[in-house]
């Protein structure tokens, strides 16, 4: 069977995307936001487009300016670096060094320069980290269009997810005051130097080298990685379920394998949210206008910037209506769904299933109701708030779970915390192969996140592969999450409420909430978008836009002609 190749464009475009990550790198850097864009990328070169790719913030030597260089181009798309950038990305260790995140002339000049010499019709802005928010005014000026797609919140919070600390919601940044003092702030002239010197010796070891080093580097940690002896009331038990039982009753699941995690070792339990967070967060427009101080006023250019840019395309209503809440213009706002192939491969897997049409669990099966997490150890993705529920669950409900979590970033410290929860499997992190792969593996998705998700790529992956999902209010996800006919497909739950998730995951096992057919759930979901049409809808808005700036460039020509 020959795979049809897609219909080439027959209007060519020669297309910048900008962003901070290395494209080629994909989810492993810059996690959902570079994988959207490399996609992205991808896909328009194949349908004939000539794409160019800018990152920075990333690369430093011992030249003193900075200066733009091309590197390995990456299947088609032409890549390029800002090196030496005076803002660094990512943008949480630049959270010292406001203005020239606010306004960069020398990289806004390169910039410019760059797209004259690649002759760039559109620009495509996928994060600015790494320069500088006055540069979308001085694209527009040059006479590019520029479509801006917000994958979270870095216009308006140099954070980027709106979580003060990383841990609570930001309902109200006091005019900038409180994000003086949301992070530790590096000195970025410190930071900076450590980067050229440390890539600079990189270069003259050699990648080999450098790679060993890292290897020892994580090995003597591993060595050295104090860890208590079990002490667990059944190590003598062997398996006598009767000592067992009362062993357990005696001193709880936990004597299961009696590995204590230290207090410090885990994210601090999130703090509950009232259930109209979301509408909180829209309602304190006032709040965001105000201006304080430097990041007050950072928050003002970045909505400035926004305004200045042609279309803002963000991949959830919610996100915009942030946005807008803070100042951009709703004329410049238009939703735009987002789809992977990853998500086409996965709903395929879903579609192919024996039981397509039918219910993937019930009360009466004798196996166990199988629950997914997927993504990271970072404490916006709310793994806190997942482990606290399984520890409330009632024991008979527990037993007729099986948990598999694949967190990224270090999950040692939940393993010991949940190591008396022989229901608790932990596989580590996980790729796009593992993750299409993992449709037969589990019937229920979990999102317990505690910050404002815009489009998070996980709930999509779960809906595409046909599963409920569990997901807390907060953000963009209740757009997703529906009742019709008596079916649902999903369960929301305040964020941060560890007992309200509880209560979720036994309604599913209790069977007061039946769990629907994939089918179903493909059916009674809203905005899923396949790969094809996501990248045409991009293309259409390039065209979209050059139209009507070439018209708008006619009608003025036409204007200025002697009578």
């Amino acid at each position: 069977m020959t795979i049809p190749a897609p219909v080439p464009t027959d209007r060519p475009l020669v297309v910048a995307m900008l962003g901070w990550a290395t494209l080629s790198r994909q989810a492993d850097e810059g996690s959902g936001y570079n994988l959207n864009a490399s996609e992205l990328a991808l896909g328009l070169a194949r349908l004939g487009h000539v794409v160019y790719y800018l990152g920075s913030g990333l690369r430093y030597n011992v030249r003193p300016m900075p200066y733009i260089r091309e590197i390995k181009p990456w299947h088609g798309v032409r890549c390029h670096e800002l090196v030496n950038s005076p803002n660094l990305s990512p943008s949480a260790i630049n959270i010292a060094n406001v203005r020239a995140e606010r306004h960069c002339p020398t990289t806004t000049r390169l910039v410019l320069r760059w797209l004259n010499q690649i002759d760039a019709r559109i620009v495509h802005v996928h994060s600015l980290e790494g320069l500088s928010l006055d540069l979308i005014a001085a694209v527009e000026a040059s006479g590019r269009p520029v479509v801006v797609t917000t994958h979270n919140y870095w216009y308006v919070c140099p954070q980027v997810d709106l979580l003060h600390r990383e841990h609570e919601v930001c309902l109200d940044y006091e005019g900038g005051r409180r994000c003086a003092h949301c992070l530790e702030a590096p000195n970025p002239t410190v930071r900076r130097m450590k980067r050229r010197l440390g890539q600079a010796a990189q270069r003259l070891a050699g990648p080999a080298i450098a790679s060993h080093a890292r290897q020892v580097a994580s090995a003597w940690t591993r060595r050295h990685r104090t860890e208590p002896v079990p002490d667990d009331a059944l190590r003598f038990l062997g398996y006598d379920n009767g000592a067992i039982q009362a062993a357990q009753d005696a001193e709880g699941p936990q004597s299961h394998y009696n590995i204590r995690a230290r207090a410090d070792e885990l994210p601090r339990t999130a703090p509950v949210l009232p259930a109209d967070t979301n509408d909180r967060v829209l309602a304190n427009g006032d709040l965001h206008l105000r201006v304080l101080n430097e990041y007050g006023k950072r928050r003002h250019d970045g909505i400035a910037a926004l305004n200045a840019a042609s279309l803002v395309t963000p991949p959830s209503n919610f996100l915009g209506q942030v946005h807008e809440a803070m100042g951009l213009r709703p004329e410049k706002r238009r939703t735009v769904r987002l789809g992977q192939p990853h998500f086409d491969r996965m709903h395929r897997a879903a579609m192919a299933l024996p039981g397509y049409d039918q219910t993937p669990w019930t009360p009466n099966d004798q196996r166990p109701l199988r629950l997914a997490f997927f993504g990271t150890v970072r404490p916006n993705k709310g793994l806190r708030v997942l482990a606290d529920a399984i520890t409330l669950l009632p024991d008979e409900i527990r037993r007729r779970c099986a948990f598999h979590i694949r967190a990224a970033g270090g999950d040692w410290a939940f393993r010991k915390f949940l190591s008396g929860y022989p229901q608790v499997q932990f596989a580590g992190a996980y790729d796009l192969i593992q993750r299409c792969a993992s449709v037969v593996e589990y019937d229920i998705g979990l999102l317990p996140h505690i910050w404002m998700e815009n489009s998070p790529l996980v709930l999509l992956e779960h809906l595409h592969a046909g599963k409920l999902v569990i997901a807390s209010n907060l953000g963009g996800p209740p757009e997703w999450i529906i009742q019709r006919e008596g079916q649902t497909n999903g369960l929301l739950f305040p964020s941060g409420h560890a007992a309200e998730m509880a209560r979720c995951i036994t309604r599913l096992v209790t069977g007061q909430t039946p769990i629907p057919s994939p089918r179903a759930i493909h059916e009674i979901t809203p905005g899923l978008t396949s790969y094809p049409r996501h990248v045409q809808e991009v293309q259409s808005i390039y065209h979209e836009l050059i139209d009507a700036r070439d018209a708008a460039s006619g009608m003025i020509h036409k204007a200025l002609e002697p009578a």
